[in-house]
């Protein structure tokens, strides 16, 4: 087969997987489970079919014109990846704003092998947020432990941000006195709390959504605090990725075993967007969800909250905006959205790295 030819089936795979990748955030993952790994894939397919853009018009050929067509196809939706939004000017004054962050922490690097390693992390996450003085602030992958303790979380952050309220929920699922799960500090009063329940098969579940009705001057706002499906790897998982081993069968092996956990997650996380979007729907007030979706932007999962919320990120920042640094480039895999009659403005990214999560921060108004 000539050179020409092997471009040509190149070309049709590539166009084939990314028209794969535009039905994503429109398929349920338990329709077709294949379909959500072309929406996973979605970046490295998007910038295979620009190479084959330049490779066809630099040789002239009708090719080109199909290529281009089929990534035109795709309209808005490259565009979910981008911001290429802008703060207003002026700025609302600070009276009139809702400094809201969001933050995977991971927590606190726990399971670091010295205390003095994990007191380092923490205490570096601690004044990050200091730093920062959000008005809300919600964690997810969050840890606790009862008193006595000698690595205090909760209790010194209402302390540095001096909190009136805060809402948590948590597992039991090592000792009686260690508390996993997600919280929301407030620096406003939270006059009605509450969870949204997951449908759980297995009994297993670590995955929690909690919101609260907070009040800042006349205004009052119901703020989500999402930790959607994990998807559950293990550090085994990720040595695939270095395994010089001569046993080709034990690295499909583990492959394999990772494919099945992005499976089984894909179809649960739609499934909670859809339990926690229709809880946003019987909300009397204005709302605001932050959290770890664990999923994309080009998403089944990400399209249920954007098809009636905002994504703060879109609206007011700019690039790509990466929130995982774990060892799976996931990219943007934490969110900010807020009801469409709502604003925002200064969007943030944490620039130093203290979790395998950066957190994520933005200013919202009327």
């Amino acid at each position: 087969m000539r050179f020409s030819s092997w471009i040509k089936v190149l070309t049709v795979i590539c166009l084939i997987a990314l028209l794969l990748a535009y039905l994503c955030p429109y398929i349920h993952p338990g329709t077709f489970w294949p379909l959500p790994f072309f929406g996973l894939a979605y970046p490295i397919i998007f910038v295979l079919s620009i190479l084959f853009l330049i490779i066809w018009t630099i040789a002239r050929s009708r090719w080109a014109l199909v290529v281009l067509t089929v990534i035109l196809l795709g309209g808005k939706l490259h565009f979910r990846m981008v911001a290429v939004g802008s703060d207003p000017d002026p700025l609302p004054a600070k009276e009139d704003v809702f400094h809201v962050m969001s933050y995977n922490v991971r927590l606190f690097d726990l399971y670091n092998w010295t205390m003095s390693e994990k007191n380092e992390y923490r205490d570096s996450i601690f004044n990050y947020i200091a730093r920062e003085n959000p008005d809300v602030v919600c964690f997810q992958e969050f840890y606790h432990q009862d008193k006595p303790t000698n690595f205090p979380t909760r209790d010194t952050l209402r302390q540095i941000l001096k909190t009136k309220d805060y809402h948590e929920r948590y597992s039991h699922k090592l000792k009686g006195r260690q508390n996993f799960g997600i919280a929301m500090l407030s620096k406003y009063p939270m006059i009605a709390k509450g969870d949204v329940a997951f449908k759980d098969d297995n009994n297993d579940a670590d995955n929690y959504c909690i919101y609260a009705d907070i009040v800042k001057n006349k205004d009052t706002f119901r703020i989500y605090n999402v930790h959607l499906q994990s998807i559950k790897f293990k550090k085994d998982d990720y040595a695939v990725f270095g395994d010089k081993s001569k046993n080709p069968e034990i690295n499909k092996s583990k492959i394999r075993l990772m494919l099945d956990k992005l499976r089984i997650a894909f179809p649960k996380r739609a499934d909670q967007a859809l339990t926690v979007m229709q809880h946003v729907e019987t909300s009397p007030y204005k709302v605001i969800i932050c959290g770890d979706f664990n999923d994309t932007p080009l998403s089944y999962t990400y399209n249920q909250f954007n098809k009636k919320m905002t994504d703060a990120f879109r609206n007011c920042s700019k690039g790509i905006g990466a929130t995982y640094v774990g060892r799976v480039p996931a990219g943007r895999i934490d969110y900010i959205f807020y009801s469409p009659e709502l604003k925002s403005a200064q969007f943030k990214i944490q620039e130093g790295v203290f979790s395998d999560h950066r957190a994520i921060s933005c200013w919202i108004y009327r």
